[in-house]
């Protein structure tokens, strides 16, 4: 399934995603579309119950619309089942959580090398490609040092470094700077913009209005629809509160 040039990379076209509670139906998502094409740096904005994250679990096939259509590069994944959910979600994209979600115990190299040991990637061959992943994110010299032997940036970009591992069409972020100071987090933002022009795709998923900013791209939602897209340089609408959370 990997990106052809043609389309964009993402098409939802009137998604809607529903939850059964008791006898009420709570419509997280309500009839959105949404396009995003291959290279954007794109960020999702919108406070807590607005719907954001349950768009980011669709975007990254961690959830399938209760209605409407989802086509991630060129194949229509929201009529997929789990099995093919599962290997696109290793294969197709990357992921960079706020809490890291390494594992304690292993070194660096060992938590990068963790996608391509669900692929089935022979083991020199994917000794070579964490270490440049590892490289990529400037920290091939600490592949072997353990989380807690890292700081919060370092074990940041690890998982960055894991995200990338198996050359994912799509690297997927979620708060990422949410545990890091202002300093450690602007680094970790500078690496995004980075790895966006050497040819990532990337979207980010936030509240943080300074941190939206540095994406080249802004989708605001609210109560499970889309309230505004536009690019970040241009101010956001009048009724839009400066920081959304």
């Amino acid at each position: 399934m990997r990106a052809d040039g043609s389309g964009p990379l993402i098409r939802l076209e009137d998604v809607w995603k529903t939850y059964a509670m008791g006898a009420e139906e709570i419509h997280a998502l309500r009839g959105v579309n949404l396009s995003i094409d291959r290279n954007e740096y794109l960020a999702i904005m919108g406070p807590s119950g607005s719907g954001k994250s349950t768009l980011m679990n669709l975007i990254g096939c961690l959830d399938t619309p209760s209605r409407g259509s989802y086509v991630l590069g060129g194949r229509k994944v929201s009529d997929l089942g789990d099995d093919e959910l599962a290997r696109i979600r290793n294969r197709e994209i990357g992921f960079v959580f706020q809490t890291f979600h390494l594992l304690p115990r292993a070194t660096a190299l060992r938590n990068v090398e963790l996608p391509l040991v669900y692929s089935g990637v022979p083991a020199a061959d994917r000794r070579q490609r964490a270490l440049q992943a590892l490289e990529e994110v400037e920290l091939a010299d600490r592949a072997q040092h353990r989380p807690n032997e890292l700081s919060g940036g370092q074990r940041q970009r690890v998982a960055v470094a894991r995200a990338l591992v198996t050359r994912p069409s799509l690297l997927l972020a979620d708060e990422p700077t949410g545990n890091l100071d202002s300093a450690t987090s602007a680094e970790i933002m500078d690496l995004f913009e980075r790895l966006h022009r050497e040819g990532n795709t990337v979207v980010l998923v936030t509240h943080e209005r300074d941190t939206a900013q540095r994406a080249h791209r802004i989708v605001t939602i609210h109560d499970g629809r889309i309230a505004s897209d536009r690019p970040s340089a241009e101010p956001p609408p009048a009724s839009q509160p400066a920081r959304s959370g």
